[in-house]
């Protein structure tokens, strides 16, 4: 028996792969769904299957990091990359699926992994190739709204909060939305003027007013320009102690 693993942290679309996969190659075995990047490191570690269909963009790790970790596996990128990261695929001859997976593009890749089943050597070049360069602090944000897209400054903004797949930039008067995980923003911020207070939380040290401390040492953030108060977390406190 054939035996891979999905990782997708879109549910419906992991299983909608698995089902296909089935239809098209019915010795496989999907032995794993991982719904993030450190799972699927995880699953890869203790279960070792032969093949890895991961999507690109997930939480945790991405799958071009999962791939880095991935031992004795064939990988398989599943990705809505644009054309330089499809074109990059293409030069390193890497197996991807570009989603919306159609099933002709399917039956094509299990046709090539029957025929090689053996991992690829060559993923290193790949990988560094699409390795997110090295970013400078950001002065702009790109936002959303309706129809339009605007330039923020990130001197407007008062505080970060992740809203699922998204990040909320609250600035004094408005709420926008980012298609950027926190956890993608964070080293993107000038470390001198931003700091995360909690898992879900990133705030502008220079709209801060005070911090307070309850009776049982409980840290919250009062902001200068707005009336949303912020939790410090415990695992984040410590920066905080002498403000």
């Amino acid at each position: 028996m054939t035996t891979a693993l999905i990782a997708d942290d879109e549910p419906h679309l992991a299983q909608d792969l698995a089902r296909r996969l089935r239809l098209h190659w019915p010795q496989i075995d999907i032995v794993a769904i991982a719904a993030d990047g450190l799972q699927a490191v995880a699953e890869l570690g203790r279960l070792k299957p032969q093949f890895a269909f991961l999507d690109i963009r997930m939480p945790g790790l991405s799958g071009l990091e999962v791939a880095r970790a991935a031992r004795d596996t064939r990988i398989i990128f599943v990705t809505a990359f644009d054309e330089y990261a499809v074109a990059a695929f293409d030069a390193a001859a890497a197996d991807y699926l570009l989603k919306p997976v159609n099933d002709a593009r399917l039956a094509q890749c299990v046709l090539r992994l029957q025929q090689d089943p053996r991992p690829r050597d060559d993923l290193g070049g790949l990988l560094e190739r699409l390795a997110p360069p090295p970013q400078t602090g950001l002065a702009w944000l790109t936002v959303g709204l309706a129809n339009t897209t605007r330039l923020v400054s990130i001197n407007e903004v008062q505080y970060f909060r992740s809203a699922d797949k998204y990040t909320e930039a609250i600035t004094a008067n408005e709420r926008h939305l980012m298609r950027t995980s926190l956890k993608e923003l964070l080293p993107r911020l000038d470390p001198q003027q931003f700091a995360q207070i909690h898992r879900g939380a990133i705030v502008n040290l220079a709209a801060i007013a005070r911090i307070e401390r309850d009776v049982l040492g409980r840290m919250s953030v009062h902001l200068k320009d707005h009336a949303d108060v912020l939790t410090i977390s415990r695992s984040f406190a410590e920066q905080f102690r002498q403000m």
